[in-house]
């Protein structure tokens, strides 16, 4: 597996079922350490919900998950959210379904359609994008070959983590896996290079 899937923008969708609002927020997710914040700022956006259920996959082996109902039927809210996620590959994403009750107990086939749904419905608003799965490498380097790393980074669509340049620089790179021997051969004809691979 040289790819997976996940969304790169935020995006909101509205679904509606005898008065109650189901209101759907996709959220790109880097890690579960950003999770909490997420989801304050999602209950900040709307204070007056009755419930904040939600689902989310972080990661490349499909085993970073966690779903809420948060006071729904169990089963009813976050699984059929993450039920959604699988079906479409996804990681790194993060979906937050805010209901207002309106009145109508809608029954746990209702919900689990509703929440469902509102889910469906905002990820159709935003494009899901295919990434290469990268592996993390340090390079320290001298200024003066700064153009040669340049170029192999550009040729390569590798990303920039991180990088710090100064007279000595350092710099963090996702390599494409599927590419990484042809990179790292390239990186180390270039002489003064030091390449540490990241755990």
């Amino acid at each position: 597996m040289d790819f997976y899937y996940t969304v790169e923008q935020r995006a909101m969708a509205e679904f509606k079922d005898r008065g109650s609002r189901f209101i759907a927020c996709l959220i790109p997710l880097a890690s579960v350490g950003d999770f909490k914040k997420e989801l304050e700022t999602v209950k900040k956006e709307y204070p007056k919900a009755t419930h904040y259920c939600f689902a989310y996959r972080v990661g490349l082996d499909g085993n970073n998950f966690r779903v809420s109902d948060d006071g729904e039927p169990s089963g009813t809210a976050g699984k059929p959210v993450l039920g959604l996620m699988e079906s479409r590959q996804l990681t790194n994403v993060l979906i937050v379904v805010v209901r207002y009750f309106g009145g109508t107990l809608l029954g746990v086939p209702g919900l689990i359609n509703a929440y469902r749904s509102a889910a469906a419905l905002v990820l159709q608003t935003v494009p899901v994008v295919q990434k290469a799965i990268e592996r993390n490498y340090k390079l320290q380097f001298d200024y003066t070959i700064m153009n040669s790393i340049m170029t192999i980074i550009k040729q390569y669509n590798c990303s920039i983590t991180e990088q710090q340049l100064q007279l000595f620089c350092t710099m963090t790179i996702g390599i494409p896996q599927n590419r990484l021997e042809e990179v790292l051969f390239k990186l180390k004809e270039i002489r003064g290079l030091e390449i540490n691979a990241e755990v």
